[in-house]
């Protein structure tokens, strides 16, 4: 049987004792016990702006929680349930061998500011592309609604066809790999806020990143904060 509401999402998350995923949650106020805004950082008041600022810009990332999306959220397919979801994450993970990926530096990206590699990194893409097929069994096809939403940015030839195949627009080929921190600003606000966050990630971007293993995260309920369900180490973590 499957869940009736739920959808679930491998991610990268960074490791939880981490300096990276603690600087992320501090950004956020945020993490899978909190799902809701903390308290303003005191980075962001220092540069004059507000908690409203930071609760609307934060709002829409926040829910997903401090990560990098390798396969998009997704409904269960009939016929399988977590458990199922579960051996096979973990089944996956206990095949690969935690490597060091390219150090993150913070960009714009699409509107948004985000975590990105600094140098494209085939170790990465390839993780996600792999995410993408192994797990596309436990794939609900999504529905007309889902589907309209998706193309009403307008999608090119190449992201349609992804879409079809594999329920998602951006992956494959079309994959850029990023831990968001923003939800869409305009100029001013963007030229603001980066240097901000360059500051608060300085001292964990300077290095390698640490790709140790992947996150299962589930929606419960449509709108909902996304929850960690489990972590599952790479071989050699």
């Amino acid at each position: 049987m499957t869940a009736s509401n739920d959808r679930y999402a491998v991610y990268f998350a960074p490791a939880p004792e981490s300096n990276l995923w603690r600087t992320g949650c501090h950004w956020f106020g945020h993490n899978s016990a909190r799902p809701v805004a903390g308290a303003l950082p005191p980075e962001v008041a220092a540069a004059g702006l507000s908690e409203v600022d930071w609760t609307a810009m934060t709002a829409a990332p926040r829910r997903y929680g401090f990560h990098a999306t390798l396969k998009p959220p997704f409904a269960l397919a009939d016929g399988h349930d977590l458990s199922d979801l579960d051996t096979a994450l973990a089944r996956f993970a206990a095949g690969r061998k935690a490597f060091a990926a390219a150090p993150l530096a913070v960009h714009r990206l699409d509107g948004f500011l985000a975590l990105c590699p600094a140098a494209p990194d085939s170790g990465l893409t390839d993780l996600a592309a792999d995410c993408v097929e192994a797990f596309d069994l436990f794939r609900r096809p999504p529905g007309p609604d889902e589907l309209a939403r998706r193309r009403a940015r307008g999608l090119t030839p190449r992201q349609e066809s992804l879409l079809q195949t594999w329920g998602y627009p951006y992956v494959m080929d079309e994959f850029r790999f990023h831990l968001t921190l923003t939800g869409r600003l305009n100029d001013e606000t963007a030229a603001r806020i980066k240097p901000v966050l360059d500051r608060m990630f300085s001292d964990v971007l300077g290095g390698p990143l640490a790709v140790d293993g992947i996150t299962l995260c589930r929606e419960p309920a449509p709108g909902a904060p996304f929850e960690r369900v489990r972590r599952y180490n790479f071989a050699g973590r």
